[in-house]
């Protein structure tokens, strides 16, 4: 019988290390989700700090800026050493008139920087100092508001969530009575942050900037109060804040190419909060974003939106010459969380190695530190900074949802390396576009009332050209919301009202304010469309159409615009302009700007044109109708009014005459590296010839304009008469439909649940404080215990009025239950009084837009969802603390049963062997099993736990 289990040992063994290997393994796939790197405390907090990161995390913070972080860390330095040389330029004033008589973000903006710097370096002589007296100044103040715009909450969110970070970060180098003044303060501004929430457009108006912004500094308030035991409001406060960020975060899935539609600038503003968002309630409520697929995309919209030098983005909609926040922090959370791959520090370097410190395109003042903190907690040192692959080669990106494209992106500044973009899509983007047209997410959305395009322009089928590094032409930057001054057509004589009649410009554009009209009428259906995206041979041909930006009243069959790069610098632009026979339209006039240099008149062979100075080189244009006429061009310089944070702009104004039913314009661009010999073109009704010759290359363009073409064709490019390059239109752009989110409102739901078990948890522990501490009352008068007992005598005698018996253990649901039904009826009261405030600048829609996630649960098909069942959420913490038991029980566990599998498999191969019957290895082996079962089951649990 021995010779059946002589080497069963040795088998056992081989199959138990196999078995320990696949727990280990999966182990590490599990942690392979980015966001694992974020733990879920599950509300067991051991005191502040607590936001971003633990008390006992602060000493390895510390360590890292005097090593993997001290490039960082010198930022941090540099700027608070400023702040403290000079501290009246930066403390705020203590007079409420003073305080108050500006925008003055930069208060909240520079207390999180000055705040990390005394975490990093508590024994820097005033700095602690200064900080508390920012605060204290801070906390002087009746409100944060701009006595201007008392309407907008926005600059008391920069205050509140720098305020709230601060107080968390410094909480234990505060005195007892700064403590309690500040957490007061806090809770007095979210208090009104939240009942303002019902209001204002930022509680209902999805994917605007200032959404997140002021989400998230109540979020922050919230969870400041909540650890210090202010449980009710917080979680009401709480659950508001959720259930408006879930929803965006819903809408954005339909962004299928990661971009934000108001542009790049006001891009970073909504990503330096949405990123605090996402970190935020992974880490607080086990919300995971990580995978979110726009998050996916995200890193496409900042890497292909940069002109070669790293120092400028694309400028569309209203913007500055890059970034308002970051992008630096915005990249190495990305990199940390999402990519994993090293190319968000790369370009985080990049960027920060080419900054413009003197000059456009600095950082302004008041923004220029405000991420410098979070950039600090998200970098990872671990990944090194690399390239993405195709970086050092021009590439071709179509934004599809954006409706922009750009080529030759993020370059190092070279003569070869030029950048070219183009815009004509839906307005507020394709996904925001057609969910109010096509009535997508009935639940939530009620038209473009839910949706603010204020910050766009009316700039279809606009575009911009940088040859060789230098901008050429530009784009405005942020000013009045005209037509012209986006490299956009205009028409004469005008159908109906317009600004500058008798011409007229696209719908969208805006005489007296300074926000793009977009609700009503023929704006809100404004929109261009890119027909064509394709690079062949090292040539680029982009075509868009823009009838649909103009008003009906033209009578237009198309406002094509083709763009054509035949060379680094040599671009050729033609428009082609059909219309209707009883249009009355008659001329029409293109602009082209330059935000830096002025334009200058100039001609070739009777072929007007214009230039820029750059240094020593000159930066030319040319134009040519096809009838073969060129009329002069007017320069100038368009000052913007009072208001705007840009002076003006230079441009080029050239006026042509309309001819039915088809005009065409061709307009050539170059570089001092091309010089232009001749330039011709003619046309029918198909297509429109171009003929160009320059010192080293001869083109002939054919470009198919018609709406049903002869031949299958955008254009064909022979070059030298030998070289022929096609363009077909079989590879024409083909839009994707829109695909609602399933069970859109259940899913906000399922996050949801996720607050309550928190909360549960926190006032679990503070009950274990209040009833097993005798002098804790004696010792500790803060109102956060008076509060929270308050909640804990309400709960037991309900309990007692309904006959119940039992601790009060059974007493958390009870009360967020009682919170939550109160809750719902003052909401229904704001709903039923229409609560709505006009606020000027925003122009807020109704507050009727709130559907109350609660109230009405519905599937896609329209039908009621009746006591759905959700999983429920346990507060279970991904790391241990001194008050979390079962992570230590289940961790000793798993130790004890590894040391007894040992045990046992030492003696199956010492021991066994001896054994005389098979009776005794029968009872090890199955021993061997159950531990190994027990082993797995063990593993499982801690592994979920992170134990």
């Amino acid at each position: 019988m021995s010779s059946y289990t002589r080497g069963a040992p040795t088998v056992f063994f081989i199959n138990s290390l196999w078995l320990l290997l696949r727990l280990v393994s999966a182990g590490v796939r599990a942690d392979s989700d980015p966001g694992g790197f974020v733990p879920f405390l599950g509300g067991n907090y051991d005191g502040h700090p607590m936001l971003y990161f633990s008390r006992e995390d602060v000493e390895g913070l510390q360590g890292a800026a005097l090593n993997s972080h001290r490039l960082l860390a010198r930022g941090i330095r540099e700027a608070a050493e400023e702040m403290l040389e000079r501290p009246e330029d930066y403390l705020p004033p203590w007079s409420p008139a003073q305080f108050s008589a500006r925008w003055n973000e930069i208060y909240g903006n520079n207390l999180g920087l000055l705040a990390m710097f005394c975490l990093l370096y508590p024994h820097r002589a005033g700095a602690l100092d200064m900080a508390r007296e920012y605060m204290e100044r801070m906390a002087a103040q009746p409100n944060w508001l701009v006595k201007d715009a008392p309407w907008d909450e926005v600059p008391m969110a920069h205050s509140l969530v720098g305020f709230a970070t601060a107080y968390d970060f410094l909480f234990v180098y505060l005195s007892r009575s700064q403590q309690e003044r500040f957490l007061q303060v806090i809770g007095n501004a979210s208090r009104y942050m939240y009942e303002k929430s019902y209001h204002r457009g930022w509680g209902f108006q999805y994917l605007h900037n200032h959404q997140p912004t002021n989400c998230v500094a109540l979020l922050t308030g919230c969870l400041v109060l909540m650890n210090q035991g202010y449980l009710q409001d917080a979680y009401l406060w709480t659950k508001q804040v959720l259930s408006i960020m879930e929803k965006s975060l819903v809408l954005l899935q339909d962004v299928v190419d990661g971009s934000l539609y108001e542009g790049v600038a006001y891009g970073s503003y909504t990503t330096r909060s949405l990123f605090q968002y996402i970190f935020l309630v992974q880490r607080h409520f086990s919300i995971s974003h990580f995978q979110h697929p726009w998050l996916l995309q995200h890193f496409s919209f900042l890497y292909r939106t940069l002109l070669p030098g790293f120092q400028r983005t694309v400028a569309i909609a209203d913007s500055n010459y890059n970034w308002f926040y970051g992008p630096e922090s915005q990249l190495v959370f990305l990199d940390r969380y999402v990519l994993r791959n090293g190319s968000g520090n790369w370009l985080a370097e990049k960027i920060r190695e080419n900054r413009v410190q003197d000059g456009p395109g600095q950082p302004a003042r008041g923004q220029r530190w405000s991420t410098l903190h979070t950039e600090f907690i998200w970098f990872d040192p671990s990944l090194r900074p690399t390239p993405p692959p195709d970086y050092g080669i021009p590439r071709l990106h179509y934004f599809e949802d954006w409706g922009v494209v750009t080529y030759g992106s993020a370059l190092p500044s070279q003569r070869n390396h030029s950048f070219l973009s183009f815009k004509s899509g839906k307005l507020g983007g394709r996904a925001i576009f057609d969910i109010v047209h096509l009535k997508k997410y009935s639940e939530w959305i009620r038209g473009w009332r839910n949706f603010n395009a204020g910050h766009e322009h009316p700039d279809q089928n606009s575009f911009t050209f940088t040859p060789g590094g230098v901008p050429f032409i530009t784009e405005a930057l942020y000013g009045p919301k005209y037509t012209f001054l986006n490299n956009a057509l205009m028409f004469r004589p005008s159908g109906h009202h317009s600004c500058f009649a008798p011409w007229e410009g696209q719908v969208t554009e805006t005489c007296n304010s300074k926000w793009l009209k977009f609700k009503q009428g023929q704006a809100a259906d404004c929109q261009g469309n890119i027909e064509a995206v394709l690079e062949q041979q090292g040539l680029v041909f982009i075509r868009g159409e823009a009838r649909s930006a103009y008003s009906q009243e033209l009578k237009a069959r198309s406002i094509q615009r083709n763009l054509l790069l035949l060379q680094p610098e040599l671009l050729l632009v033609v428009d082609h302009v059909h219309l209707q026979p009883d249009s009355p339209v008659r001329r029409f006039s293109a602009f082209f700007h330059n935000t830096d240099t002025p334009f200058q008149t100039t001609a070739m062979d009777n072929i007007q044109g214009a230039f820029i100075q750059h240094n020593q080189d000159s930066y030319k244009m040319f134009w040519l109708d096809d009838t073969g006429s060129s009329e002069k061009a007017a320069t100038g310089y368009w000052s913007y009014p009072h208001g705007y944070p840009y002076n003006g702009s230079n441009y080029v104004n050239i006026t042509m005459p309309l001819r039915y039913p088809h005009t065409r314009v061709a307009y050539i661009f170059f570089g001092p590296e091309v010089e232009v010999q001749s330039f011709s073109l003619r046309g029918d009704s198909e297509r429109i010839d171009v003929y160009l010759a320059t010192h080293d290359h001869t083109y002939t363009v054919h470009l198919l304009t018609g709406e049903a073409p002869s031949k299958p064709l955008f254009a064909m490019v022979l070059e030298d008469q030998k070289k022929k390059i096609v363009f077909e239109r079989a590879a024409a752009i083909q839009e994707r439909p829109l695909v609602e989110v399933e069970e859109y409102v259940n899913a906000v739901e399922d996050n949801l649940q996720h607050v309550k078990p928190v909360f549960q948890q926190l006032e679990r522990h503070i009950q274990a404080k209040v009833l097993d501490s005798g002098k804790f009352q004696k010792t500790d008068k803060r109102k956060p215990v008076a509060s929270v007992k308050k909640s804990f005598s309400l709960s037991k005698k309900q309990k007692a009025k309904g006959g119940k018996k039992g601790g009060l253990a059974d007493g958390p649901s009870d009360i967020f239950a009682q919170i939550e039904a109160r809750e719902k009826r003052q909401k229904q009261t704001v709903m039923k009084r229409g609560g709505y405030e006009d606020v000027p600048d925003e122009n807020d829609g109704d507050s009727r837009a709130f559907i109350d996630y609660s109230d009405t649960r519905r599937v896609r098909k329209g039908a009621v969802i009746k006591g759905r069942r959700f999983n429920e959420v346990q507060a279970v913490a991904t790391v241990g603390v001194s008050h979390s038991s079962s992570s230590a029980y289940i961790r000793l566990f798993l130790i004890l049963n590894i040391l007894t599998f040992f045990l046992l498999l030492a003696v199956l191969l010492l021991r066994l062997p001896k054994a005389q019957t098979l009776h005794t290895q029968r009872c090890v082996y199955c021993l061997l099993l159950v531990d190994s079962f027990i082993l797995l089951c063990l593993y499982s649990s801690c592994s979920q736990s992170q134990c």
